[in-house]
């Protein structure tokens, strides 16, 4: 149940809020996981064992960097656009291939956060000096608007960590097909998919005993009380995951222990919550070879080549435009 007056919004994010805490069932979008705490709670993350995700990645960049290298590379130069671009902790190994291979192109790193482009660009003029580098803050939508404006010469995307697993299929088609609109014959799409495996494994890459995925998610609830005025009760929230092996999906809940209303003063907003009652926070879509090429077929793209680590946990996955 619900009580509210709110007809207005200073910005997106309250606006976000105040339609996910309206609906029934309640949900609030995961991008709003990241702040300054919140990115750096993602990097304790990809730290944690459990998330075997970033290392199955990077493992599978460090051992192929050379022919990935290669097929980026084009005689006019090209221009590496990366969505979501965090750390850049992986990228980084690709982008010292081509340098040391004095290849002609330029690096785009987009994040919704600056924060983190902020940090990327500091450690890439340290680490990489003679890289040229025009970072971007902005959404993938706003970014996908503007991917046909890098016309000039080809374009390679880059798609790592598996972002695409937030979304549903039909989401992630069309996606896929707002890349593709901007990809020109020569263009390429290099992008991760987890893969699914023991439902077990993933389960625990969500739920690690040590409790920093659960700040990770919770940190939503510190935003809003801090940026929007709220009142949540932080710990009577319990961190929840659940895994489908049939659909592949992963869900991520935050769960009302206890019966309580919730006022968020800056929405002029009155949650009621029973006990048990949820708050839907992230998807995470886990993929094989067969819905990746449907999902590709559907956008219009077709896989030219994959990568894929010594446990198969991971595949990197190469995308043309059907011409």
């Amino acid at each position: 149940m619900k009580e509210n007056t709110k007809t207005t919004f200073a910005s997106v994010f309250e606006e976000d809020v105040y339609k996910g805490l309206t609906s029934f069932p309640k949900y609030l979008l995961s991008k709003y996981f990241y702040d300054k705490k919140g990115d750096k709670l993602f990097q304790e993350i990809m730290n944690l064992p459990e998330y075997y995700l970033t290392n199955c990645e990077y493992d599978i960049l460090d051992k192929n960097t050379r022919e990935i290298a290669h097929k980026f590379n084009s005689t006019n130069g090209f221009d590496l656009i990366e969505l979501g671009a965090g750390d850049g902790k992986k990228t980084k190994l690709l982008l010292k291939q081509l340098i040391n291979d004095n290849v002609d192109f330029t690096y785009l790193p987009i994040d919704i956060s600056q924060n983190a482009l902020d940090d990327l660009e500091a450690s890439l003029h340290e680490e990489i000096p003679g890289l040229l580098v025009k970072t971007q803050q902005g959404t993938y939508i706003k970014t996908l608007e503007k991917l046909a404006d890098y016309n000039s010469r080809k374009k390679v995307i880059l798609v790592l960590g598996s972002n695409i697993g937030n979304l549903l299929h039909e989401d992630a088609i069309s996606f896929l097909k707002q890349i593709q609109s901007a990809m020109g014959p020569e263009d390429m799409l290099f992008m991760g998919f987890d893969q699914k495996k023991n439902p077990q494994t993933i389960l625990d890459a969500y739920n690690d005993p040590t409790g920093v995925t659960a700040a990770f998610n919770k940190n939503i609830l510190h935003r809003i009380n801090t940026e929007l005025k709220g009142d949540f009760d932080v710990d009577s929230f319990l961190h929840w995951e659940t895994y489908d092996p049939e659909t592949g999906t992963a869900k991520s809940f935050l769960v009302s222990k206890i019966p309580q209303v919730v006022k968020i003063k800056s929405l002029d907003l009155k949650i009621n919550f029973d006990a048990w009652e949820t708050i839907h926070t992230e998807i995470s879509q886990k993929y094989d070879d067969a819905i990746v090429r449907w999902l590709a077929k559907e956008a219009n793209l077709q896989v030219t080549s994959s990568f894929t680590d010594e446990k198969e946990y991971y595949k990197n996955y190469i995308f043309r435009n059907i011409q």
